[in-house]
């Protein structure tokens, strides 16, 4: 065999053999190019799963934070409503020519003889103090006491206070209806 057929022998079986080895490594880069798109699918697939989840729960915690804040505000607005409601009562109490003012404070003063020690001290809110001088209530009349109207009595030694003020009877009143005060406003 001649050198040249020799060496176009070898050429051949070369050529081939790379052409075998090309087609192999093709066929294993088609083969791990699949694998690397599997691989990729699953995990976009993962990462969207994981993303609709987070925000599935997004949402569910904004919705619960909207209520939260409705209900909130809704609350603060109850609550201004009865602040105005019983700041119209206080209003309407403290004023001199309340509507049956006088017959209030002349039962005050009958609760107060009944109740109270004639060595008391009685206390008049200035806006009532020349009506309660008028019913002559038994009692020593001392220096004012604030208030939306009416009076208190305090015992000689200071030890008992009876406290006949419109303040804390509104107060007591506002706090025993509240809740029917509540029903009238809001249903």
């Amino acid at each position: 065999m001649s050198l040249d057929s020799l060496s176009n022998q070898i050429k051949a079986e070369a050529k081939a053999e790379a052409e075998t080895i090309i087609k192999a490594a093709e066929k294993q880069a088609k083969g791990i190019r699949k694998e690397a798109e599997d691989e990729a699918k699953t995990h976009v697939d993962a990462a969207l799963a994981r993303a609709e989840k987070d925000a599935k729960q997004i949402s569910v915690e904004v919705v619960a934070s909207v209520r939260q804040q409705n209900q909130n505000a809704a609350l603060m607005a109850r609550r201004a409503v009865l602040d105005a409601a019983y700041d119209a009562a206080t209003l309407a109490v403290s004023k001199s020519n309340m509507k049956g003012r006088s017959k209030l404070i002349k039962s005050l003063v009958e609760d107060a003889k009944d109740q109270g020690e004639k060595d008391m001290v009685l206390h008049p809110v200035e806006t009532d103090r020349k009506e309660i001088e008028g019913l002559k209530p038994g009692f020593k009349i001392g220096e004012s006491v604030s208030g939306l109207g009416g009076f208190t009595l305090v015992s000689s030694d200071g030890s008992v206070l009876l406290d006949y003020r419109f303040d804390s009877r509104l107060d007591a009143a506002w706090k025993e209806s509240l809740a029917e005060v509540n029903d009238i406003l809001f249903g």
